[in-house]
């Protein structure tokens, strides 16, 4: 499928976006799946097959011909009856290799079909009438899966989402980021979910831990218990189902340190998810030495009353602004934060790593950012987000 054709035509992305079955091929727009009714009152599926039109830029024009291909049993009233108001022709032909028809149908508007969106709309209402009378929940948009063949494509299949909202110009100034993220804890994790549904050109996973009991408690999906039972690392758990959908995941199974921090010199945004504070000055000084963009994040949380209160924090860091980072974030451990054993809390780290994300994409120009804060807090008992630090 010419996934550049549909892109650049408003008409075949429409259909695309509603879920209908497309495929292009020699020349030729064919639609699969819709439901009919045939001479014996069974519901059946067939294929309505168009020639395209194109201009010379590549995109459709308004189709020539009114008239369509079907390919399967005649389509038929409840009853059994043929429809005779499409009826043309009918005849077992191949058009094109791989492409062969049974019917010729011809339903003409006053001016014509303005467009293959148009065309296929109506012809697909006209056929399957009779069978979704029968069945309402009988469709012809199936929302297949549409493999992603365009080459170097960070995903492995289509994202209509994108599309269907039209945001994909906004969505490409994703495109060209190599994100790491270092630590994988629930945060972590909940950050991956989001990063691996953007355009992004890498992700880079760091963590030296095993993915164990607690962890499902905390992170995004449900993991099975044969999957716990594997004792793998946190990285290659990650890396294994979140490539399902990115091509450009990367485990990397151990600590940042010292010896090894360069390997961030390449990317273009770094998350820092660890809860080791102490160990965040060194990779903080790194990042701003090779001017490299950083959110941390932090998640206090302490038993009061029987209650659990906290605060969720996310603090960014760049080259031009950097002043307030260490009255932020903390270089030592804090042994009294309850968070190192309450362990059942994945809404405070979805939160947090939302936060996190919507910031980089605001930074990336993806979202509006008027404050342009550097620091972000949210109290969890009195429901307060607070902004500060903001750029000059």
């Amino acid at each position: 499928m010419s996934l550049q054709l549909i892109n650049l035509s408003p008409d075949l992305k429409q259909l695309r976006d509603e879920g209908f079955e497309m495929e292009i091929k020699g020349g030729y727009l064919l639609i699969h799946q819709i439901p009919f009714v045939n001479q014996s009152k069974e519901i059946k599926r067939g294929t309505l097959i168009s020639v395209l039109d194109l201009a010379n830029n590549g995109k459709t024009v308004k189709p020539s011909s009114h008239v369509i291909y079907f390919y399967g049993d005649y389509p038929c009233n409840k009853d059994g009856s043929p429809i005779e108001g499409i009826r043309h022709s009918s005849a077992n032909q191949k058009i094109v290799d791989g492409i062969e028809v049974n019917h010729m149908f011809s339903n003409k508007p006053p001016n014509g079909y303005a467009n293959y969106y148009e065309k296929i709309s109506r012809y697909a209402e006209i056929i399957s009438a009779p069978a979704k009378s029968t069945n309402p929940s009988l469709t012809e948009k199936t929302f297949k899966v549409i493999i992603d063949e365009t080459e170097n494509s960070c995903f492995k299949y289509i994202d209509t989402n994108s599309s269907r909202a039209n945001i994909e110009n906004i969505n490409s100034k994703l495109k060209e980021q190599k994100i790491a993220i270092i630590g994988l804890g629930g945060t972590g994790a909940y950050i991956l979910d989001l990063i691996a549904k953007a355009p992004v050109k890498e992700i880079h996973l760091y963590d030296g831990d095993d993915f164990l009991l607690h962890n499902a408690f905390r992170s995004p999906g449900a993991a099975s218990i044969s999957v716990m039972e594997k004792k793998q690392m946190k990285t290659d758990y990650y890396t294994d189902i979140y490539s399902n959908m990115h091509r450009f995941v990367f485990s990397h199974p151990y600590y940042i340190n010292e010896i090894n921090i360069a390997e961030l010199q390449s990317l273009t945004f770094v998350f820092i998810c660890i809860d080791k504070d102490s160990v965040k000055k060194g990779i903080i000084e790194y990042l701003l030495s090779q001017n490299i963009s950083f959110v941390d994040v932090g998640l206090g949380v302490n038993v009061v009353d029987d209650k659990l209160i906290g605060t969720i924090r996310v603090t960014t860091g760049s080259n031009s602004k950097n002043d307030h980072l260490f009255n932020r974030i903390s270089c030592g451990d804090d042994l009294e934060n309850e968070y190192s054993t309450n362990i059942q809390i994945a809404e405070l780290n979805s939160i947090n790593a939302s936060l996190a994300v919507i910031k980089w994409k605001k930074m990336c120009g993806f979202y509006q950012d008027l404050k342009q804060e550097f620091n972000t807090t949210y109290t969890l008992n009195v429901s307060q987000l607070t902004n500060d630090n903001f750029a000059t």
